[in-house]
C-alpha cells in the first residue's frame, strides 16, 4: 500500500520502470531496471524526503585570514580552536605528518584541509552541510544492505565503490546505491544572495560552489536580479526582474576548458517581482520549497550539525508517517529533539544546553502526548511536504507579526486539522548561543516574537476552537510562560509601590504594633519560604528530572549543586528581565524585529559601553528604580520594623535587583581586568561625548543610540504613547509621597509643598539650560565670564543649602530623600518628553531634552562603573570570575588563561628565543 492508501497493480510491479528527470535526482538520466520485487521494496522502504537550509551571509568556510586575524586580546579563531580541541588539534597534525602550524602553509591542499579543520568546530554552513550530507551516505549504505548478494556483502560496500570502474558490461551496485540515494534524498540550500555574491566576486559565492563540487547532490536556490529590456519601447530604461534558480555543480569532466568546476541553472521561474517582502527567513525558505520534492520535508537551520547514527534511523522516523498516533489522524509535524553540542565552552553555555535540552525533551514530549498542544519549535521537525504545501506552506512571512516563524508553522497545521507529534528515537545537533550578549539578543527576539504571538489572529483562532483543557494547555505552551514572566515582574513593582504606600501613609507602622500582626511566626515562615523559591529553585526543577531522567538524579543533584555554585540564579534571573522588556514592550506598542546573535567564538571582552546600549533600557534603569524603592522602603521603616523582617521581605528583590545591574560583568570574560577596565572607560567617554547624525552608528555615539532607542515610540499607536505617559505619572505620585516626609516639612499637609518641590525642580532644570547655552556661546570667546556666571551660580546653591539647614533645620536625611525624589521625577519628564516628540521639537525644547537625558546617562554609567572598577582592583575577583565562568573548560584541563591571555606572552618568549 502507498502511504495515501493508493494500490499498485501487479502490472505496475512488473514492468517498475523508473525514470529518473536531470537535475532534480542527480543530474543523470537513468532508466533503472532491476529486480521488480526490490524495486517496490525500496520505494517503499524508502520515503523520498529533502532537507531544506535558509541561508543569508553567515559564514560558509573560514578562511586563512579569518583564523589568523586577531582580536584585540591578541587572539585568533585558530589559537583558540587549537586550545578548544588540543587532542583533535594533534590528531589532524598527525594524519598531515605535520609537527606544527607552521608547516601546513605554502601547501594549498593543506591551507585547504586546516580550512575544513576549524570550520567543522564552528558554527558554519560547511559543517550543516556535511552533517545533513550523511542522511545521503546512510541511505547508500541501506540500500547496499538491502540489495546486495551474499558476496557482495562479505567484500562490503567501501569495496563495491571502489570496484565500480571495473564493471563495464553491466550497471554496478554501487551505481543503483547511489540512484536510490538520489531518488529519496535532496539538499536545497536556499542561498538568497548567491546571485549578487557570483557577480560581485565575493568569495562566499566560492565556497559555496565549492560546497557544491564537494557534494554533487547538493543544489542551491537564489533569487536573482537581472537587468531587462523593457516591452513598452516608448520607456528605454532596462527594467529589473526577478527570478528563482536553482544551480548545480558541473563536474570538471564536461565542465569548460579551464578545468574548472562552475554551476549549472537546473529550473529557472520567474517571479512577479520582489520575492523578500517580509520577514527575510521565512520568505528565503518560501522561494524555494517549490524545489523541493518529495513526502518529507526537514528544515534545519545554519547552526545545525548531524550524525551518521541518526541519520541511518531517518527511515524508521519516516513510517511514523503511516501511523494514525491518536487513532484518528496521521502525523503532519514529526518533532524531534535536538542535542546541544555547545555546553562545553563556558558556563553559561551550560546554562542554556540543560535549559534547552529539558524543553526539547520532557517539555515536548508532554506537550505532544497527552496535552496535543505542541507545535513546532525547532528545525530538526519533519513536515508532511504535501500537506503543507497546499495548506499556506511550511513558513508565514508577514512583516513583524511572524517574527517567530517557526512556531507559526505549527499553529497552521493544527488549525487545518494536522497531528503534531514528538519522537526521542532520534536526535540532530543544534548550537546555541554561548555569550551573555548573544543569548540575550536571542531571548529578546523571542520575547518580542511572542508578544506579537499574542497579538496574532492565530492565537486567537486556536483559543477559540479549543475545548477549555486544551485551551489552557495551549496557553502554557505558547505565550503563558512570557505572560506569566511579566505579571511576575509587574507584581514585584506592585509590592515595592504598595509597601512604600504603607510605609509613607503610616498604616504599616500601625499594623506592625498589633500584637497578632507582630508575632505572627507563621506569616515571617511564608515570607521565608517565598523569598526561597523566588531566587529560582522551583525553575530548575524541570531541568533537574531531565538530568535525572537520562543520566541518573545523583548526577542530576550534584549538577544542580555545581550550577548553583557557578551562579545560574543570576543568570536566570537575569535572563527573566530581558523577557520581560521586550515582551512588555511588544505588547504596549509593537515594533518587533528581527535581532541577529551572529554564531562566532565568544570568550572575548565586551566593552562597557556595549553592555550598556544592550542592557541600558532592559535591566539597569528598571534596576535602579527598584534599588531607589527598596532604600526608600528602609529610611522611612527603620524605626519601628526589624532587621529580620525587612530582610525576609526584601531578599529576594535585592537580589534581583543585584543581578539586574551588575550580571553583564559578571558573566563578561576579563570583566574584572584593570587594564580592561580602564580601556573600557576610555571608550565609553568617547562614545557618551560623540556627536550623533547621519549616517553615524549607535556603536559611534550616544546621540545616535539614544534616538534608535525611541523608534518604538513612533511606530506606536495613540495607545501606546497614552500608555507610556501613564506609566511615567508614577514618578510625580512617589514625589509626591516623598516631599511631606521631609523634616522640615512633616507638620504641614499643604498642597503648596508639592508646588514648591516642582518649582525647584523647574529651578534646577532652568540653571542647566543656562550652563548649557553658555558653554555653547560663551566658553570659547568670553571664558573668564562664563567661570564667573558658573562659580556665582555654585555660591547660590550653597547659600540656599546652608539656609534651608540653618532655618527650616534640614537634616542629612532630608538631603538624600530630596535626590532620591527629584532624580525618579526628572527622569519621568524625560519619558514624557520622548513620548510627545513631535510636540516637544515643535516647542524647540528637543536640544535641552536630549541634554538632560545625557546628564542622566553619565549618571548611571557612574553608578555602574564605580563598584565594577574598585572590584578590578583586587586581582582574586578576576581569577575567581575566569574560574566560575569557565569552569565546564577548566575541568578540561584547559588553561583559560592562554586563551584570554592572547599570544603576547607566546611571541615575547619567541623574540627572547
Amino acid at each position: 500500500m502507498d502511504p495515501r492508501g493508493m494500490t499498485w497493480s501487479t502490472a505496475s510491479i512488473g514492468i517498475c520502470t523508473l525514470f529518473v528527470p536531470v537535475g532534480a535526482l542527480g543530474g543523470i538520466s537513468l532508466l533503472f531496471f532491476v529486480h521488480p520485487y526490490s524495486s517496490f521494496l525500496l520505494l517503499h522502504m524508502y520515503q523520498a524526503r529533502v532537507v531544506l537550509t535558509p541561508y543569508y551571509t553567515e559564514e560558509v568556510l573560514f578562511s586563512l585570514h579569518d583564523l589568523e586575524v586577531q582580536n584585540e586580546d591578541g587572539v585568533s579563531i585558530l589559537f583558540y580552536l587549537q586550545k578548544i580541541f588540543p587532542d583533535e588539534w594533534n590528531n589532524f597534525l598527525e594524519r598531515v605528518k605535520r609537527s606544527n602550524e607552521e608547516e601546513l602553509k605554502g601547501s594549498d591542499e593543506l591551507e585547504d584541509q586546516l580550512r575544513l579543520w576549524a570550520s567543522y568546530r564552528g558554527q558554519t554552513l560547511t559543517k550543516t552541510v556535511r552533517g545533513m550530507m550523511y542522511y545521503r551516505k546512510a541511505l547508500e549504505l541501506q540500500a547496499f544492505l538491502d540489495m546486495a548478494k551474499d558476496e557482495d556483502l562479505m567484500e562490503g560496500y567501501k569495496a563495491i565503490e571502489l570496484n565500480e570502474d571495473q564493471m563495464k558490461g553491466e550497471r554496478s551496485l554501487w551505481a543503483q546505491c547511489q540512484a536510490v540515494a538520489d531518488m529519496k534524498f535532496t539538499y536545497v540550500v536556499s542561498c538568497q544572495q548567491y546571485g549578487i555574491h557570483k557577480r560581485s566576486g565575493d568569495p562566499l559565492a566560492q565556497d559555496i560552489l565549492r560546497l557544491m563540487t564537494t557534494y554533487p547532490s547538493l543544489r542551491v536556490a537564489y533569487i536573482d536580479e537581472v537587468e531587462e529590456p523593457n516591452k513598452d519601447r516608448s520607456k528605454k530604461i532596462n527594467q529589473k526582474v526577478y527570478y528563482s534558480a536553482l544551480v548545480k555543480a558541473v563536474p570538471k569532466s564536461n565542465s569548460s576548458e579551464t578545468g574548472q568546476n562552475l554551476d549549472q541553472v537546473i529550473y529557472r521561474i520567474k517571479l512577479p517581482g520582489p520575492a523578500i517582502l517580509g520577514e527575510g527567513k521565512p520568505e528565503n525558505q518560501n522561494h524555494a520549497i517549490i524545489f523541493t520534492r518529495g513526502e518529507g520535508l526537514q528544515t534545519i537551520d545554519m547552526n545545525q550539525d548531524n550524525y551518521m547514527e541518526e541519520a541511518l534511523k531517518m527511515r524508521n522516523l519516516l513510517q511514523e508517517f503511516l501511523k494514525k498516533h491518536d487513532g484518528v489522524r496521521y502525523p503532519t509535524i514529526l518533532g524531534l529533539r535536538e542535542h546541544i553540542f555547545t555546553g562545553s565552552v563556558s558556563s553559561l553555555a551550560w546554562f542554556m544546553s540543560n535549559q534547552e535540552t529539558s524543553f526539547v525533551t520532557i517539555g515536548q514530549r508532554l506537550l505532544a502526548n497527552p496535552l496535543k498542544v505542541r507545535f513546532h519549535y525547532g528545525h530538526p521537525d519533519v513536515f508532511d511536504r504535501l500537506f503543507h504545501l497546499t495548506r499556506v506552506g511550511v513558513s508565514k512571512a508577514s512583516k513583524i507579526i511572524n517574527l517567530s516563524e517557526d512556531i507559526f508553522a505549527g499553529f497552521n497545521s493544527t488549525l487545518r486539522e494536522g497531528n503534531v507529534t514528538h519522537h526521542e528515537y532520534i536526535q540532530v545537533g543544534k548550537g546555541r548561543d554561548v555569550g551573555l550578549n548573544q543569548i540575550s539578543l536571542f531571548e529578546a527576539k523571542i520575547a518580542n516574537g511572542n508578544g506579537e504571538q499574542t497579538l496574532s489572529r492565530d492565537v486567537y483562532r486556536l483559543g477559540h476552537r479549543f475545548d477549555f483543557f486544551r485551551m489552557l494547555s495551549c496557553y502554557f505552551t505558547t505565550i503563558g510562560f512570557y505572560f506569566s514572566t511579566l505579571i511576575t515582574v509587574l507584581t514585584v513593582y506592585v509590592f515595592l509601590y504598595g509597601r512604600l504606600y504603607l510605609v509613607l501613609s503610616g498604616l504599616e507602622e500601625g499594623l506592625s504594633t498589633q500584637p497578632a500582626i507582630r508575632d505572627n511566626k507563621p506569616l515571617q515562615v511564608a515570607l521565608a519560604s517565598q523569598s526561597f523559591v523566588q531566587i529560582g529553585v522551583l525553575m530548575a526543577l524541570p531541568m533537574m528530572m531531565e538530568i535525572g531522567l537520562e543520566r541518573g538524579f545523583r548526577t542530576a543533584l550534584s549538577e544542580f549543586i555545581l550550577m548553583q555554585l557557578q551562579l545560574a540564579p543570576v543568570f536566570f534571573t537575569f535572563s527573566l528581565g530581558t523577557k520581560t522588556h521586550y515582551y512588555g514592550r511588544t505588547l504596549l506598542h509593537g515594533g518587533a524585529k528581527y535581532r541577529p546573535t551572529g554564531r562566532g567564538f565568544v570568550v572575548f571582552h565586551a566593552k562597557f559601553a556595549e553592555n550598556y546600549r544592550l542592557y541600558s533600557r532592559s535591566h539597569f534603569v528598571k534596576g535602579i528604580e527598584l534599588m531607589i524603592l527598596l532604600l526608600v522602603y528602609q529610611i522611612f521603616g527603620q524605626s519601628y520594623r526589624g532587621a529580620v523582617a525587612y530582610l525576609l521581605i526584601t531578599v529576594s528583590i535585592w537580589f534581583m535587583v543585584g543581578t539586574w545591574l551588575f550580571a553583564p560583568f559578571l558573566f563578561n570574560p576579563s570583566g574584572f581586568e584593570w587594564q580592561k577596565i580602564v580601556d573600557d572607560w576610555t571608550d565609553w567617554n568617547k562614545w557618551i561625548s560623540n556627536r550623533g547624525g547621519i549616517g553615524v552608528p549607535p556603536e559611534k555615539s550616544w546621540e545616535s543610540w539614544w534616538e534608535e532607542e525611541q523608534e518604538h515610540l513612533r511606530h506606536s499607536g495613540k495607545r501606546g504613547i497614552i500608555s507610556e505617559i501613564l506609566l511615567a505619572l508614577r514618578f510625580f505620585i512617589y514625589q509626591y509621597g516623598l516631599v511631606y516626609h521631609l523634616n522640615m516639612t512633616k507638620n504641614t499637609k499643604s498642597v503648596l509643598v508639592y508646588g514648591i518641590s516642582w518649582l525647584v525642580i523647574f529651578l534646577i532644570l532652568f540653571v542647566m539650560k543656562t550652563i548649557s547655552v553658555g558653554r555653547q556661546k560663551f566658553s570659547a570667546n568670553f571664558q573668564l565670564a562664563f567661570r564667573l556666571i558658573k562659580g556665582l551660580i555654585f555660591l547660590t546653591f550653597v547659600s540656599i543649602l546652608v539656609t534651608l539647614i540653618a532655618l527650616p533645620h534640614m537634616t542629612l536625611q532630608d538631603i538624600v530623600v530630596c535626590i532620591l525624589a527629584f532624580m525618579p521625577t526628572g527622569w519621568g519628564l524625560l519619558l514624557i518628553a520622548q513620548a510627545c516628540k513631535p510636540l516637544v521639537q515643535r516647542a524647540g525644547f528637543w536640544v535641552s531634552v536630549r541634554t538632560l537625558a545625557r546628564g542622566y546617562e553619565i549618571i548611571m554609567g557612574l553608578l555602574l562603573f564605580t563598584p565594577v572598577a574598585f572590584l578590578a582592583w583586587f586581582p582574586f575577583v578576576s581569577e575567581f570570575q575566569t574560574r566560575m565562568l569557565f569552569n565546564q573548560a577548566f575541568s578540561r584541563g584547559l588553561q583559560i588563561s592562554r586563551i584570554l591571555g592572547g599570544h603576547r606572552k607566546d611571541r615575547s618568549s619567541r623574540n627572547k628565543e
